[in-house]
């Protein structure tokens, strides 16, 4: 008997920073597409020195990622996604790697603005992530992701009203968001919320009780099932909603690899 023809399978491409303790970064963004039946590529965008406790160091990566991309070209066909996370790249070849990707056309598209690890050296600043954004957003169709902490650098960078996340994230949609899905678990309090902001207004994404500690990694997890989500035919918001619940869920499950260092997600199925 002949050999079955193999099967096509969605496919998302992630481009961030290598941590080579799997807690974040694209090591996190693989596990998480994974686990949700969707087949990783990934473009190594900054290299880091990290372990469990924190980041020590981030530098640009090697080799050139635009050389890769033009390797992985017959693959992004069709209805593939992609991620934008951690970027330390020179500005000029930055440009020329972002551009490429708008010409290729994902079908999904979200953007984790990244000021810097949680603990350790810092990267961007909120004017570097504005820059970005009119480097990225104005393609159309980007969700953008960033936490309370990245959204209140943004405002500030813009001389947003603070108190106002609506305004805090407007340069977002100003250059061309299609919708920013600010995650709130940086804020202080019992009870958190993420708010799903679109030109038409802010919108609450539900409370939700606090979950205890402090796990690694959840920013990219969480962007990486939105985009796993909508591969598999969620709608953006329903996305959104369906991540926050799936990352809860697997909170009470969070190991500490080796024994060391700060608990991460671990790694295993969707449900």
């Amino acid at each position: 008997m002949g050999q079955r023809p193999a099967q096509s399978v969605s496919l998302a491409l992630c481009l961030g920073g290598f941590d080579p303790s799997g807690g974040a970064g694209i090591l996190r963004d693989v596990i998480t597409l994974s686990s949700f039946g969707i087949h990783p590529m990934a473009l190594r965008t900054a290299e880091t020195v990290q372990n469990g406790e924190g980041c020590l160091g981030i530098a640009p990566p090697e080799p050139d990622p635009m050389a890769q991309l033009e390797a992985l070209l017959p693959h992004l066909r069709g209805a593939w996604g992609l991620k934008v996370g951690m970027m330390a790249l020179p500005p000029r070849l930055r440009r020329e790697l972002l551009g490429r990707l708008q010409e290729l056309g994902p079908r999904f598209r979200i953007w984790d603005p990244i000021l810097g690890p949680t603990r350790g050296v810092p990267l961007h600043s909120g004017e570097t992530l504005l820059e970005m954004a009119g480097e990225i957003l104005p393609a159309g169709g980007w969700i953008v992701s960033p936490n309370w902490v990245e959204a209140e650098a943004l405002g500030r960078a813009a001389g947003a009203r603070l108190a106002e996340p609506g305004a805090m994230v407007q340069p977002l949609l100003d250059a061309g968001a299609e919708a920013v899905w600010m995650k709130g678990g940086h804020r202080e309090g019992a009870v958190v919320e993420d708010l799903w902001i679109t030109p038409a207004g802010v919108k609450g994404l539900g409370p939700r009780v606090r979950q205890p500690g402090s796990i690694r990694g959840t920013g990219c997890a969480l962007a990486s099932a939105w985009l796993a989500l909508r591969l598999l035919g969620r709608e953006s918001r329903e996305a959104a909603l369906e991540a926050s619940r799936w990352l809860d869920g697997r909170r009470g499950s969070s190991a500490v690899p080796g024994s060391f260092g700060r608990p991460t997600l671990p790694p295993g199925g969707a449900a």
